[in-house]
């Protein structure tokens, strides 16, 4: 079914209560494993319509966050998305309890039960109203991204539309451009700091009510840890120091020098050419058009795929004002189809857009086709970012299509850009770590704890000329901070991952895709740890890992810069 033609009606919470409830009488009454068995699947699928439901809606509002039918439909899933935990977490310990588990994960497998042993942890009744407030202050900060109208060359422009400016090859017009959105920022400074701070609070709270000191525990739960802990992404993070820090240091020089400049300025460090960076050719339909070439090319899976979501219209990549900024992967289990939300704005990035979030697309159009409950389709959000990152690199034969006579550009670009992602995410996840650690830190301080970090992960960066980053303010401007606690280091685990199919991609195609599409089939069938074991690539978790796929990346770069 096409998305415009997919029909919002929002659920009854009545019914939905009543219907839940009953489902949950009749697993705790069943007397065979087939009982058993049959209820769990009408639960499965009374599941995935109401979801898809409240998935509709968040999409339809993050495409216009000025809507004001949508607006008030986030408002009810904000309020009422804790009282149905309160409702699933009943079904969930009925289903633990159930005399046929045993049965079950025979079936299905023992993950999913050990995944909603996890679940529990992170809920209970008392903390429903602080949960609403938790929401309610992740959609404040939403809306207030999505409302920036910043005046620059002649227009009123989102924080999207300004991306491309920090590219020109014009310094004054980078320096400005960036001015500009930090002008914009400082002027909201006070409201991002409140509602941060409201955050860490609530978090700290919610935590508290659940029997943790701190949050961390509680957001590794959310985050669905099952195969490593804090003290494991401790050993990532000092790897990343050892290793990739040196190696982006000089990966920077060498831009610095390229560019002509002494030292890289905040404005100067998305700009790596003198003659300006590779830019996609054409219009967003004809970057479409040569999308679908690129995956009906790829293998018969992506042809399938592509073709499913350009004809159901689940995509959606212009940005325009009201929209909300950033990209991502959504599904509507009930028609099978996951959904695509982007801001194009004439970088590199759009095309990385569209293999990125393909990649997201990919695997859950595969897990939702294929596999059976829905509980082994979710994979953890690290699993899911190799989906999508090492797409954008089993996509690099098609690029030429994208970038034409600036293919070779995009190549180093991309390629170097995966390795210097790596010690911002890195330095992105330890100041969540260093937040939720001290709560009782001020404003100003937590901007200094990210002055700090800049130092250690970023030290090739001048930050002094524009008052609003040399402040140390930046982490502002990073969503994952506000919505999705922990969530970053799941970028890096996974870029290690993609950089390892990249290199098996280089020295035989065909092997590697066939992994990676062993990988895509598996879902949510194994932790990360042992998808990746079963891929046959290196744990990231031993430093000496990060050297390996590290170099091999630098090795390729030292022969074509």
């Amino acid at each position: 079914m096409k998305f415009s033609q997919m029909q919002y009606n929002r659920p009854n919470v009545d019914e939905i209560a009543e219907t839940s409830n009953q489902l949950t009488a009749e697993l705790a009454a069943a007397t065979t494993a087939e009982q058993a068995f049959a209820v769990y699947e009408k639960y499965d699928d009374f599941s995935e319509k109401t979801g898809s439901m409240f998935n509709l809606a968040e999409i339809r509002h993050t495409l216009d966050t000025t809507n004001e039918f949508y607006a008030t439909e986030k408002d009810f899933i904000d309020e009422y998305g804790p009282k149905a935990e309160e409702l699933h977490q009943k079904w969930t310990e009925t289903l633990l309890k159930s005399q046929f588990r045993p049965q079950m994960e025979e079936k299905w497998g023992n993950l999913m039960f050990l995944n909603a042993e996890i679940e529990l942890k992170t809920f209970k009744p008392e903390i429903i109203e602080d949960l609403q407030e938790e929401n309610r202050l992740i959609t404040e900060y939403d809306k207030l991204m999505a409302s920036a109208q910043i005046d620059f060359d002649g227009k009123k422009l989102t924080l999207a539309q300004m991306g491309k400016y920090a590219e020109n090859p014009d310094r004054k017009i980078r320096e400005d451009s960036i001015r500009a959105t930090a002008g914009w920022r400082m002027n909201q400074a006070a409201q991002l700091d409140e509602i941060y701070d409201k955050l860490v609070k609530i978090r700290t709270k919610i935590a508290q009510t659940l029997g943790h000191e701190k949050f961390t525990q509680v957001g590794y739960y959310r985050m669905q840890r099952n195969c490593y802990d804090k003290e494991m992404v401790a050993k990532f993070r000092d790897g990343v120091k050892k290793y990739i820090v040196p190696i982006v240091t000089k990966l920077k020089a060498e831009q610095a020098a390229r560019i002509g400049v002494d030292r890289i300025k905040f404005y100067d460090n998305a700009f790596e050419y003198p003659d300006g960076n590779a830019t996609p050719k054409g219009t967003p339909e004809e970057i479409f058009a040569h999308g679908k070439k690129m995956y009906h090319e790829l293998s018969p899976e992506t042809a399938e795929f592509i073709d499913f979501m350009l004809e159901n219209e689940l995509f959606d990549v212009i940005t325009r004002p009201g929209k909300s900024p950033g990209g991502y992967c959504s599904t509507l289990p009930e028609y099978k189809a996951p959904f695509i939300f982007a801001n194009f704005n004439g970088t590199s990035g759009d095309i990385d857009v569209l293999t990125h979030e393909a990649g997201h697309a990919l695997a859950a159009h595969i897990a939702m086709n294929n596999i059976k409950p829905s509980a082994l389709q979710e994979y953890s959000a690290e699993t899911a970012e190799i989906h999508s990152m090492s797409m954008e690199f089993f996509t690099w034969p098609w690029m030429k299509g994208f970038f034409a006579e600036q293919t070779d550009k995009y190549y180093y670009s991309h390629l170097a850009s995966a390795l210097i992602f790596i010690p911002y995410g890195t330095m992105v996840d330890e100041f969540q770590h260093i937040m939720y650690e001290n709560p009782q830190l001020t404003p100003a301080e937590r901007h200094q704890e990210w002055l700090k970090l800049e130092a250690q992960y970023r030290p090739w960066l001048d930050l002094s000329d524009i008052p609003y980053i040399s402040e140390g303010r930046m982490w502002q401007a990073q969503l994952h901070i506000y919505l999705y606690p922990f969530y970053y280091i799941d970028y890096c685990l996974a870029q290690i991952m993609a950089l390892s199919f990249w290199a098996i991609d280089q020295k035989n195609h065909s092997e590697a895709w066939q992994k990676y599409l062993r990988l895509l089939s598996l879902a949510g069938t194994k932790t990360f740890v042992d998808l990746i074991g079963d891929a046959g690539l290196p744990t990231p978790f031993v430093a000496d890992n990060l050297k390996l796929v590290s170099d091999a990346a630098l090795e390729w770069l030292n022969k074509r810069k």
